[in-house]
């Protein structure tokens, strides 16, 4: 068995980033992108592939694209999509923090309490008050979450990130996101829907607009999302949370095929039929079945090898002058019983079981 390194993360690779905006050019020359809030989803990675599959399931067209402050080329797609449907990974995929970056990179990476590239207290808190998040970003931090999901009808095995800097979509984000955790404690993946949602707030006065994506379990009863984990399959197929289980007969029940072909009247196949019944294990799909044997073995056909009895057909032929032999046979003869008969088969659809 491998070892690993025991202070790593060991997280999934990052395929490609799920945003909520994008940047147009700027008219003036001078200034920078004018930053655009996208009401679908924004998908960009580095790999055009994952682009042009992703533009051929959300819709989009597909461009070559280079985010601020950087000067490696990436690939993207507006998608016509307002909603995804993605799998959440075990453990927390959740990552919080007030950060601040610069041209430099990132200045300040916060928890709300301590800032953690100084171990100093948090800077915003201290200098602005409890109110920090209303000022511009140039003076504070900005609440930064990023959540790495499954985008399960995308090629290869990795998670897309998504991030949002907006302080109301953490709070939306870690609500969400504790309730599924604590009754799954983080030990399987679960099925979500993610959507883009445009709310106003009223501060100081004035009406606010942010926009929040909305990260709820994609299961078909809350009772599933509360009720532990579930299996992969279910993960990759919610809806089969709530379809009735299909019931396989028991392995330790007799082979009442097997037996019945091993015998050689019909009145024997029907003996057959009885055990089961008489066992429970009756059912319309069986004496069906065991009808069909019976009629064979009556044409003297073996219904193992589905050979024809040549012995029986001479016995049944006519003699030399044409004459059948015939056996006269009692209704009831001494010391047996007549042979139970078939009971009638339910119709499809009637629902009968004999």
């Amino acid at each position: 068995m491998g070892s690993r390194l025991m202070n790593q993360k060991r997280e999934a690779a990052e395929l490609g980033r799920i945003r909520t905006g994008y940047s147009r050019p700027n008219p003036d020359p001078d200034k920078g992108p004018i930053p655009v809030k996208s009401k679908t989803f924004v998908l960009t990675s580095h790999s055009r592939a994952y682009i042009e599959q992703a533009a051929k399931l959300y819709g989009g067209q597909v461009e070559q694209w280079t985010p601020q402050r950087s000067t490696i080329p990436q690939w993207r797609v507006i998608t016509a999509a307002a909603e995804l449907r993605a799998i959440l990974p075990a453990g927390d995929p959740l990552h919080q923090y007030n950060e601040k970056w610069s041209g430099g990179g990132c200045e300040r990476r916060c928890d709300g309490v301590t800032e953690k590239l100084s171990g100093k207290p948090c800077v915003c808190l201290a200098r602005f008050g409890e109110q920090w998040h209303q000022r511009p970003a140039t003076q504070v931090c900005r609440p930064t979450s990023r959540i790495g999901v499954f985008l399960p009808d995308m090629p290869d095995l990795g998670v897309w990130r998504l991030e949002t800097k907006s302080h109301y979509a953490a709070d939306v984000l870690a609500g969400g996101l504790d309730t599924v955790l604590q009754a799954t404690e983080g030990k399987g993946l679960m099925p979500v829907r993610m959507w883009i949602e445009q709310r106003t707030r009223v501060v100081d006065g004035k009406t606010k607009q942010f926009q929040v994506v909305m990260v709820v379990p994609s299961l078909p009863k809350l009772r599933h999302a509360l009720s532990g984990p579930i299996s992969t399959a279910a993960a990759l197929d919610p809806a089969s949370l709530d379809r009735p289980a299909i019931a396989a007969a028991p392995a330790e029940w007799p082979n009442y095929l097997a037996e019945a072909r091993d015998c050689r009247t019909a009145d024997a196949v029907i003996a057959v039929w009885h055990k089961a019944t008489n066992a429970g294990h009756g059912s319309d799909e069986l004496l069906t079945d065991l009808k069909a044997i019976a009629d064979a073995i009556a044409a003297g056909v073996d219904p193992s090898t589905g050979e024809i009895h040549d012995d029986q057909d001479d016995e049944l032929g006519p003699d030399a002058d044409g004459a059948y032999d015939v056996e006269v046979i009692d209704d009831e003869p001494d010391g047996e019983e007549a042979p139970a008969a078939w009971p009638p088969v339910a119709q499809p659809g009637t629902g009968a079981r004999a």
